[in-house]
């Protein structure tokens, strides 16, 4: 299992300590950008579900690409 967790800088030092003293964990750090790019995928990937679900109407790829 993966998980994702948000740490101050201040602290991460020993979070990361923390995590690699046990034999099951594997930890390693991540960029800024790269968590802000799995919290937009995830992001995504809820909304898409919503929209299979009918919960959340979508909109033409045309007129996203017109958008931009």
């Amino acid at each position: 299992m993966k998980v994702l967790v948000d740490v101050r800088d201040n602290k991460a030092d020993f979070i990361m300590e923390l995590l690699n003293n046990f034999s099951f964990v594997k930890a390693k750090a991540i960029s800024q950008t790269k968590a802000l790019l799995i919290e937009e995928i995830k992001e995504a990937v809820d909304n898409l579900n919503l929209v299979k679900q009918g919960k959340l109407k979508a909109r033409p790829a045309k007129d996203l690409l017109n958008e931009l």
